[in-house]
């Protein structure tokens, strides 16, 4: 844990108690505030209260009294509508942020040099946090990983130097954290996301350069318009700005050309390394990724070979992309994280000859924005509610069963793909719909094609088949 000290003996009001918000109120107990923390949820308080957090409905105490109002990034701060208890923080001119906040003024105030990475963007962040903090825990850094890739950035190992710090934040947290300031901070790309909760896109686009605009050294990739203007805005503010691109060669930065990864110093480049033989980095949104990893690495002092060798030995993100077995010519990927079309996409671009396993809680508008990819699949194996509708969209221009549940499934994929004679193929579970009507999460059903794929005869698993 990181005992949040900035605050201590000040009165501190916290809203939202799920897993995040009850992190970050013991470690605001842990160092030395008085805090009072409430939530619309009786269960999560009363959970609150098992920890020995002190709890009380928020609209009856003293906010003249309250230093700082810490809010769970779940709850919203702006839009559709702002949650009562920030309506009573704003009255009262009571400061909102949140623990990604916190934890960077921990670090101002007692230890500056600590390194701190933070990556953001609209796709590819947990891929990208994931291959950072493997290259450095693999050139033997002491390494936390944490933030929205789904450990609560206070529960992580503390602060000391030498330590580093490699944080993913979604749009939530950077909109409650107004003084993020990292090393290296990166802005991977913006596409419409999450307006429910920003209004508009550009309000998005804004919250999402806070990060950026904060940092040491700002990495951005610029293959989008949004993206584009940041670059150069934050630039012209003063900070260091390193491109990166999968698109395009770029100055000084660092550019993807296909599976080729250059470094550029004033229009000079050079390759830097090769992608083409690391299956847990297929693929151009992943050039994306690591290019941006690299130029991450390289800010906060770590060698060149010791980037290769990380990127090497990436495992890849759980469910994402995730070659887990192999037969023959054979390989098998679980996808599970796919949960809508736009999510499917990058997996079904990076292989040539696909057995595809879809369906599931159907999103809306389906898979007819996959249509482009449709020549790939040499048969697609339909599960759950969407497999009616997702069999209507792919009629006779792909070969399809509806084949109902998981377990069927693997099996019949990889029965055919085992009798195709063409070379490489995959059976790549990608489901692009939500999983709940037949698993609690993506990761349970992800963890169940492990489960399938390892049962079949003579496959070699490449990962464990418990995850």
């Amino acid at each position: 844990m990181i005992p949040v000290t900035t605050l201590k003996d000040k009165n501190v009001a916290l809203f939202g108690l799920g897993g995040s918000g009850l992190a970050t109120a013991q470690a605001l107990a842990a160092g030395g505030a008085r805090v009072v923390a409430w939530d619309d949820n009786p269960d999560s308080v009363a959970k609150a209260e098992a920890a020995r957090i002190a709890t009380a409905d928020l609209r009856q105490i003293d906010w003249s009294a309250v230093s700082a109002f810490v809010l769970s990034p779940g709850v919203p701060l702006t839009h559709p509508k702002p949650h009562w208890s920030v309506d009573l923080a704003r009255a009262a001119g009571v400061e909102i942020i949140g623990d990604v906040e916190l934890f960077v003024r921990e670090r101002r105030a007692y230890a500056p040099d600590c390194p701190f990475i933070a990556i953001t963007g609209t796709n590819g962040k947990s891929t990208t946090t994931a291959l950072i903090a493997h290259i450095l825990k693999a050139s033997g850094r002491d390494t936390q990983l944490g933030g929205n890739i789904g450990t609560a950035v206070l529960t992580l190992d503390p602060l000391k130097a030498g330590r580093f710090f490699v944080v993913e934040c979604s749009s939530y947290q950077i909109d409650l954290a107004p003084t993020i300031d990292p090393t290296a901070g990166i802005l991977l790309n913006l596409t419409p996301d999450h307006l429910d909760r920003h209004g508009t896109m550009q309000h998005y686009a804004d919250v999402k350069e806070r990060l950026v605009a904060g940092s040491d050294t700002a990495i951005v990739a610029v293959d989008d318009t949004y993206t584009t203007l940041i670059a150069d805005r934050v630039e012209r503010s003063g900070t260091k700005v390193v491109r990166v691109s999968r698109r395009q060669p770029v100055i000084d930065g660092v550019y993807a050309e296909g599976a080729r990864i250059f470094l550029a110093l004033d229009g000079a480049s050079r390759l830097f390394t090769d992608l083409s033989d690391i299956q847990t980095l297929r693929g151009g949104h992943n050039a994306q990724n690591a290019a941006a990893a690299i130029a991450a690495c390289l800010a906060v002092g770590v060698d060149e070979d010791e980037i290769r060798a990380g990127l090497s030995s990436f495992p890849g993100l759980k469910h994402r992309m995730q070659p887990v077995g192999r037969k023959g010519s054979v390989v098998f990927v679980n996808d599970s994280k796919a949960t809508n079309a736009d999510a499917a996409a990058p997996a079904l671009s990076s292989y040539d000859r696909i057995y595809w396993i879809a369906g599931g809680l159907p999103k809306e508008g389906g898979i007819s924005t996959l249509s482009g990819y449709f020549p790939k699949i040499a048969k697609a194996y339909l599960i759950g509610e969407a497999a009616p509708a997702f069999a209507a969209t792919l009629g006779d221009r792909v070969a399809y069963e509806i084949s109902g549940t998981l377990e069927r499934a693997v099996l019949h994929a990889a029965a055919d793909a085992e009798q195709d004679a063409t070379g490489p193929v995959a059976v790549l579970l990608s489901p692009a719909c939500a999983s709940f009507d037949q698993y609690k999460n993506f990761e349970v059903r992800g963890d169940a094609f492990v489960g399938h794929v390892a049962a079949l005869p003579g496959v070699t698993m490449l990962i464990e088949a418990n995850g």
